[in-house]
């Protein structure tokens, strides 16, 4: 079976994508900022083959850390879930920005996952088919003329055109990278009244990630299956 490592897996997607895994019989490395904190996630680990592992992506001496000490594992897929808001939507607007909390944002949204994707590489080219996905929004594409969100969307507008570049160096080492859109999901970042649930999105993703290849590396899908205009 696989190994995948889940960045953001205590909660909503990340700890949806950690029971389909598990369940299918996968091991799942799933990553979070304060496992003692993560009561379900931490439930998952009796039944499954799951380590809860502690991991704050906007740090790079955390990432190090876990590289280090994971230094023997081949990871096969590498899912970079883990996100934030970047502040209430009146803070982030073309006339009023909270430039710190936006920076925070971009040291999560954005150079998160490229901290980790190059800290796990290593893990990711020891095996046979690897795969990184990454969880971004429909708000960073550039097609999408909507005024919300200002500092959000543009942490994942970076993140897909990075990515987006990185597909075509990564591919020649044999590592295939996706860029997915999750939906609007019923999170503590989608809100209650979002039009699908975590489980709902995670199985799409999931399905997506087994159609990712080198063939069709850094392209840009929604939760079920289409592709996304950039």
């Amino acid at each position: 079976m696989r190994t995948i490592f889940i960045t953001g897996a205590n909660r909503g997607i990340g700890l949806a994508m950690t029971g389909i895994y598990a369940s299918a019989g996968d091991t799942v490395l799933a990553c979070c900022r304060e496992p003692s904190a993560a009561n379900e996630l931490q439930a998952l680990t009796h039944k499954h083959s799951v380590t809860v592992l502690p991991l704050r992506v906007d740090d790079a001496q955390s990432v190090a850390t876990l590289a280090t000490q994971l230094s023997n594992t081949c990871i096969d897929i590498l899912i970079n879930n883990a996100g934030v808001i970047a502040g209430p939507r009146e803070k982030q607007t073309a006339t009023n920005m909270d430039f710190d909390v936006w920076a925070e944002a971009f040291a999560i949204n954005t150079m998160g996952p490229v901290r980790v994707m190059q800290a796990f590489l290593p893990h990711l080219q020891r095996a046979k088919n690897p795969k990184v996905m990454n969880i971004t929004s429909q708000l960073g594409a550039l097609s999408l003329n909507e005024p919300a969100l200002h500092a959000y969307s543009s942490t994942k507008a970076a993140l897909n055109k990075f990515m987006r570049m990185a597909a075509l160096d990564l591919k020649k080492q044999g590592v295939a990278i996706g860029l997915i859109h999750p939906g609007w999901v019923q999170t503590d970042m989608g809100g209650a009244g979002a039009s699908i649930s975590p489980s709902v999105s995670a199985n799409g993703i999931v399905k997506v990630i087994d159609q990712l290849t080198l063939k069709n590396t850094g392209s840009f899908w929604k939760w079920d299956g289409t592709l996304h205009d950039w």
